[in-house]
């Protein structure tokens, strides 16, 4: 039975990324606070090309999460990234439904 790939747990994906021998990091939704579009436990899978699966949050957040993503390949180092109206970058980036998140960014394997 074929599987559309969008009903595809991110994690299954990372896991054949790093079979196939690509760098892979994974963003993490691992707090929200008001109102957020993806609750924590969300996956945002990225390789060292910039393909992506899954998601974090929509629009603009995402695109910022998948530009720190491809820094953390690059370092190795992980990083807790936070997004929310408090910020002025959470409105360059879109995140403006009153809501914050954090999501930690980190290299697998």
């Amino acid at each position: 039975m074929a599987h559309d790939i969008d009903e595809i747990d991110p994690l299954t994906i990372a896991e054949t990324w790093l079979d196939e021998g690509r760098k892979v990091a994974v963003a993490t939704v691992v707090e929200t606070w008001g109102s957020a579009p993806r609750p924590v436990g969300s996956h945002l899978v990225i390789d060292g090309e910039g393909n992506f699966h899954g998601s974090v949050s929509g629009g603009c957040v995402e695109g910022a999460v998948i530009t720190e993503a491809l820094d953390v390949l690059e370092k190795g180092e992980p990083r807790m990234l936070e997004f929310g109206v408090a910020d002025e970058t959470a409105w360059r980036v879109g995140l403006s439904c009153g809501g914050r998140i954090r999501v930690y960014v980190e290299r697998l394997g």
